[in-house]
């Protein structure tokens, strides 16, 4: 049987310094922040207020934000010191107008700077709801007239707005639509952006140029050229055209998206009547294009993206068909070809030839695969529904050929050209591009013959 121990004397610990021992537990007491489970403040509860706002001062942007995770209350300590002076006016950068030389160029620590203050303010507010989030940012932010619709006297040389932008989208980075509707809706408010653009919209291109220079920086800037994903971008852009009928869809479309003066901003309304331009002023709008009927959203269809073309192709007037076809190729082969077959199933035969032709021409002039062409204009014969539409519509196009080639030699012959002698050169390339056309057409026939 086991012995019983007896246990009716007094077990003294086995510990030589009682009083260091005390200390030490009364120390760890303080590290140990399960000793604490009345406090969300852990080992900053030793602190004073100040002595934590001095510490925050020693760190990054970023820094906070991580630390602001920590706890609800450390959160609300942060935010407190983004109320105050002094850390309002650390965090709120607003050096937004210093130049680079030689050339001025992003600053990428403002604009990172942005970033991470945009990541701080998502999670300090983390908890609140959509509007109320809003409308605390936009408390702290009210300062900064950069940031405004109309805050800053040389908006051309300001990174104002485009801290903003990246601000705004790393805050709403993962928000449902629900939620992204909601921030462009108290941007509109706030902005007073939907009275501008009618404004804009209304009136005589040209005649109301600073609105549509700010207009066209605050919706590049801030709502749509941060984003990474295009279907981001796409839902903002369709969030600032949905709201107009398509004629006036297409005029902010040109003011957001079109050719603009490299030193004062302006939009350049009449380069697409007056004279054949290049891809770099097309671009924009072919990428914004491209961008509504790639993302396959419900809200943008086949037919509304058609119609957008055809109305922006008489913004301000009636386009240069070289500056149309021009769009359409930089549109990409899907887009080009369903305007082409829309165009031939409502029986505009002889449009289409002219098309034709001037798409050849581009092509001729950025050395684009001619067969391209060609191969288009075999898809578009096969939406006609008989064989005497088919040959209608090639000979429409035969004469096109014939009618450009004899109206551009008229006015070479006439004398009426310009010094860089543009109407002799314009010859030049339509005569290799019909050239180059019928080859193509030749190797097509041939090969189906041999097939």
């Amino acid at each position: 049987m086991a012995s019983r121990i007896s246990t009716s004397f007094t077990l003294i610990p086995n510990q030589k310094y009682r009083r260091s021992n005390r200390q030490a537990n009364s120390f760890s007491n303080i590290l140990d922040p399960d000793s604490q489970p009345s406090s969300t403040l852990g080992n900053f509860k030793v602190l004073p207020l100040e002595i934590f706002q001095i510490i925050l001062k020693y760190l990054s942007v970023k820094d906070i934000s991580l630390l602001s995770m920590v706890s609800k209350t450390v959160s609300h300590q942060i935010i407190n010191y983004i109320s105050t002076s002094s850390g309002s006016k650390r965090l709120l950068q607003q050096n937004f107008h210093i130049l680079e030389l030689p050339g001025r160029g992003q600053d990428p620590n403002i604009l990172e700077h942005y970033k991470f203050l945009g990541l701080l303010f998502k999670r300090c507010t983390l908890l609140l709801p959509t509007k109320e989030r809003l409308k605390y940012i936009h408390k702290i932010l009210a300062d900064v007239s950069c940031f405004k619709f109309s805050g800053c006297a040389a908006p051309m040389e300001c990174l104002g707005l485009e801290c903003y932008g990246i601000f705004l989208q790393t805050l709403t980075a993962g928000w449902d639509d629900l939620e992204c509707h909601r921030v462009f809706n108290f941007l509109c408010e706030l902005t007073n952006l939907s009275r501008k653009m009618q404004t804009a919209v209304c009136s005589k291109p040209g005649s109301a140029r600073k609105l549509e220079l700010r207009i066209r920086l605050f919706c590049r800037n801030v709502l749509l050229d941060h984003w990474t994903h295009r279907s981001d971008t796409a839902f903002w852009l369709t969030r600032i055209l949905k709201p107009w009928p398509m004629v006036n869809q297409a005029r902010l479309l040109y003011i957001i998206f079109g050719p603009a003066s490299s030193q004062d901003g302006q939009i350049i309304w009449q380069k697409m009547v007056e004279e054949a331009t290049d891809e770099s002023s097309l671009k924009d709008l072919a990428d914004a294009i491209k961008l509504l009927y790639d993302t396959g959203t419900k809200e943008w269809t086949a037919d509304d993206i058609i119609s957008l073309v055809d109305e922006l192709s008489v913004v301000p007037r009636e386009w240069l068909l070289e500056n149309n076809a021009r769009l359409l190729i930089l549109s990409g082969n899907n887009i080009c070809f369903t305007f082409m077959a829309s165009k031939a199933v409502n029986g505009r035969a002889i449009e289409l030839a002219r098309l034709i032709v001037f798409l050849a021409l581009v092509c001729e002039k950025e050395l684009y695969c001619m067969d391209w062409v060609v191969k288009i204009m075999q898809k578009v014969c096969k939406v006609f529904s008989t064989p005497g539409e088919r040959s209608n519509f090639l000979q429409n196009v035969a004469n096109a050929f014939a009618c450009l080639i004899m109206e551009m030699l008229q006015t070479v012959m006439s004398g009426d050209h310009d010094e860089d002698d543009r109407s002799f050169l314009n010859l030049f390339h339509l005569v290799h591009a019909q050239a180059n056309f019928h080859k193509e057409v030749l190797y097509l026939t041939m090969n189906s013959l041999c097939a």
